[in-house]
């Protein structure tokens, strides 16, 4: 069965990583920081102000890791910690003044380095840059913050002319690479529904695929990942050999409209599962799909992938 965390130090829930709030074992596992000094920090030196449930238990939001990071940054400069609250109070003084919002500067001085080490294709210096973040932030919250706006901003610049399509393709290789390390080392599932996922034919954008693939992995679904053009004909033998209970098309270029009205009906009448399409297609061409018998998700994937858990959620009865 889905295991279901209603206890109150589970995560509070929110489709915004800049809003959630985790339990102190949590943020512990994150940081390295142990839950002894967390609260240390809290009581003696008023760094970190969690929330509390109403059993008591700390929450910590995304603005508090960021903190504790900074603070460890801090320690490791040999700064004592009886000083480092001052020394935050003067680096956030000497932002203010460059008029840089704090919330956000972060992630765009990563971005800002990361767009010119594209436009150099400096593959090392991009890398550099990459694995500065994830030594500092969680992987999620890098991914969703910062790689997946700059991979957007990267297509709306070569489209005003700022960039081109080879910045585009230079970044999108370089992040796929990361995606399919990742994929690599993904655990093996136990007692788990799966989902076939596939790109549209003649859709190459396979990138958000694969990172609704991960994020499904981490809700445990196995994903049998098809990758970027795959035609609709081939898609219910596929479904019924893997034996999934449901599946997921990606799709950002809008597709012909007799894909949508004739060859996406027939994909629903014979995979006989749920049939899920996200991305921007669903969104402009929503009312075409749920004429066809299948289900929308938009382009944000991690509402996305709530809605398929929640539409998929009787099956679970059956999983064991």
């Amino acid at each position: 069965m889905k295991n279901s965390n209603t206890s109150d130090d589970a995560v509070i829930e929110k489709h915004d990583p800049e809003s959630a709030h985790y339990p102190i074992r949590t943020v512990a596992t994150l940081t390295g920081i142990n839950p002894i000094t967390l609260r240390a920090w809290e009581r003696r030196y008023n760094l970190l102000k969690p929330l509390r449930t109403a059993k008591g238990h700390r929450l910590y939001s995304q603005r508090d890791i960021d903190l504790i990071y900074q603070v460890t940054d801090l320690l490791d400069k040999g700064i004592p910690i009886s000083q480092v609250p001052q020394a935050l109070l003067q680096r956030d003084k000497q932002l203010a003044t460059q008029n840089v919002p704090l919330t956000s500067s972060v992630w765009a001085q990563y971005q800002q380095r990361m767009l010119i080490a594209i436009s150099r294709f400096d593959e090392y210096e991009l890398n550099q840059v990459y694995n500065e973040v994830l030594s500092l932030h969680p992987i999620e919250n890098a991914t969703y913050l910062l790689f997946v706006p700059l991979l957007n901003l990267l297509g709306q610049r070569w489209q005003t002319a700022e960039g081109s399509v080879a910045e585009e393709h230079f970044f999108s290789v370089f992040f796929r690479s990361k995606l399919g390390a990742r994929f690599h080392h993904r655990p093996p599932l136990k007692h788990c529904l799966r989902l076939v996922g596939a790109c549209l034919a003649n859709e190459n954008h396979e990138i958000g695929l694969m990172l609704f693939a991960l994020a499904a992995h981490a809700m445990n679904y196995e994903m049998v990942v098809l990758g970027a053009d795959t035609p609709l004909g081939d898609l219910p033998l596929v479904v019924k050999r893997s034996r999934s209970q449901a599946l997921v098309l990606s799709s950002t270029m809008l597709p012909p409209m007799r894909m949508l009205q004739r060859e996406l009906p027939q994909l629903v009448s014979r995979v006989k599962v749920p049939v899920f399409i996200g991305g921007q297609t669903s969104v402009a061409c929503r009312d075409e799909i749920i004429r066809a018998g299948a289900m929308p998700l938009g382009d944000d994937i991690q509402k996305g992938l709530k809605y398929v858990d929640q539409q998929l959620a009787p099956l679970w009865h059956g999983v064991s």
